[in-house]
């Protein structure tokens, strides 16, 4: 397999993706080779401060694992799951910090899960709070509830 030589490429075609922050380029070589490029913006570093006190960067594809794997298939395509985890990163960027403890990223995705599926929120609460028994569901369905009602 050889190499594709992208460093004299131009531009065919842009446009924007669904998540709104990312930009699809198809772009052609010199010699008539196609690719495709996706550009996104870049966004300060942002350490995360774990429960064990530890410190590591941001990163939007952990979330996104974290995400998908909890909410299984509750979503209709795979767009809904990239809004959900692109407003959540979006939120978390927001509060304009250097610095974001583990858990208010958690909350982040909960709220988000909230109004969009609550079988998807359960699943997510399960692994984030670390549910050992049934009890722990019984209460996190009965705290929903009472936030539902609060509305």
């Amino acid at each position: 397999m050889t190499a594709l030589n992208i460093g004299d490429s131009r531009v065919i075609e842009s446009r924007e993706v669904g998540d709104g922050v990312t930009i699809r380029r198809r772009r052609e070589t010199t010699d008539g080779k196609r690719f495709t490029t996706y550009e996104r913006i870049e966004k300060p570093n942002l350490a995360v401060i774990k429960k064990d006190g530890t410190r590591e960067l941001f990163d939007r594809d952990k979330l996104a694992i974290a995400v998908k794997r909890s909410v299984g298939k509750f979503f209709d395509s795979e767009l809904e799951v990239e809004r959900i985890i692109s407003d959540v990163e979006d939120a978390v960027y927001a509060l304009g910090e250097t610095e974001i403890l583990s858990k208010q990223i958690g909350d982040k995705v909960l709220d988000e899960l909230a109004v969009k599926n609550e079988v998807a929120y359960v699943r997510f609460a399960s692994v984030y709070h670390e549910f050992t028994t049934l009890d722990d569901f019984v209460k996190i369905l009965e705290q929903r509830r009472q936030q539902q009602e609060g509305r």
